[in-house]
């Protein structure tokens, strides 16, 4: 079967930061020695900038090298920590989850994913992936939160998911499961979908993995050879 992988933008050119603030560090460490004075605040100041832009290379290191694949039958996206993975037929639509602000709308920097059926999405996913997702887009979900709570009136349960979950299959869940449960709940009642796949995990712009995400659903053989085909060409 053919499968198509996808680098994300927050894996790509951390070697190139870890080399280039290398260089930067040894070469302003060499200057430094041979001048024989002591150092400036300019000289600290960009010795500084290179130990962060090493800092940032390694971590964009630690990220996998393709965070999505696709298939004809499911995409999965790939987490450091695990990987859930996503059957059509269990794919319901895609879009930009957005909330409103008075007469302004707000556009979060993420893909929304709609599911047909939360339970069977639920039963592969790890309780360690689980976890570190919560953890990382709380920050989206609370901007979308913050919207609905103006005047400082949140639901708790919208700010501490609760440990304890039961689906509307009459599943019951525990544990970091059943935070992320509750938060998909949560995440579904402010915004209107399940899941979220953040900018950083993406290939491309956020508009354009929503239309591909819907176009895949529609004709996955297409979608797949497509991709494949941009990988010959690059």
């Amino acid at each position: 079967m053919l499968e198509a992988k996808l680098r994300a933008t927050a894996n790509r050119h951390g070697a190139e930061f870890m080399l280039v603030g290398a260089i930067g560090l040894v070469v302003i460490m060499l200057f430094v020695n041979l001048r024989g004075t002591p150092i400036s605040i300019i000289e600290i100041f960009l010795a500084s900038a290179m130990l962060v832009a090493i800092f940032i290379g390694f971590l964009k290191s630690q990220q996998p090298y393709f965070s999505l694949c696709f298939n004809e039958q499911e995409f999965s996206y790939v987490h450091k920590y695990g990987a859930w993975s996503l059957p059509i037929v269990n794919f319901h639509s895609s879009g930009i989850p957005s909330v409103q602000q008075g007469i302004e709308t707000l556009e979060l920097n993420t893909v929304g994913i709609k599911l047909n059926d939360i339970d069977a999405f639920l039963i592969n996913l790890t309780p360690r992936l689980a976890g570190k997702l919560l953890i990382e887009q709380r920050h989206i979900f609370l901007q979308a939160v913050k919207i609905h709570c103006e005047n400082g009136n949140c639901p708790s349960e919208w700010l501490i998911e609760d440990t304890s979950y039961r689906s509307k299959a009459g599943k019951e869940y525990t544990g970091l499961m059943a935070m992320f449960a509750n938060r998909m709940d949560n995440l579904k009642t402010v915004t209107g979908y399940d899941l979220l796949l953040p900018a950083t995990a993406l290939d491309r712009d956020i508009w354009q993995f929503s239309a591909m995400l819907n176009r895949w659903k529609l004709n996955p053989k297409e979608v797949v050879n497509a991709l494949l085909e941009e990988h010959t060409t690059h």
